[in-house]
């Protein structure tokens, strides 16, 4: 089975704070409509967090800081193995715009079972609940 190296952006409202989390709609694919953490594939000459300097640029038009690893999910989707390295970010510049996503929402921590996740992501919930604050 093919695997996909991508990262992913779980972008809170302070790397001190975490009272908010910041959630995209899909808006392609078999996955259309299921929230996600913004993000993308690592290019070949890139580290983790250059990537998703770079992906978080290009979706949301807003630079970002990368802060820690919150984790890795490994997951099976039918046609390919997906590997996503997961960190905490904060804006330091601009507004978030989506230009892909079809809508977006912060969640605290009482709202992040609100949105229906996809798949993996859902997966990694339980973690950013339990350092998230009131």
């Amino acid at each position: 089975m093919k695997t996909v190296n991508v990262v992913a952006a779980v972008i809170c409202d302070s790397l001190q704070e975490k009272k908010s989390i910041f959630a995209t709609v899909r808006g392609y694919g078999e996955f259309k409509d299921q929230w996600e953490f913004p993000g993308g594939k690592i290019e070949s000459d890139e580290t983790p967090q250059q990537a998703l300097v770079r992906e978080i640029q290009e979706e949301l038009d807003t630079k970002i800081t990368v802060g820690d690893l919150i984790g890795t999910i490994e997951y099976d989707y039918p046609t390919f193995h997906l590997s996503m390295d997961c960190f905490w970010c904060e804006v330091v510049d601009g507004e978030l715009k989506l230009l892909e996503a079809e809508d977006s929402r912060w969640l605290s921590k009482d709202t992040l079972y609100s949105v229906q996740w996809l798949p993996a992501d859902i997966t990694l919930i339980e973690k950013i609940e339990k350092h998230m604050n009131y």
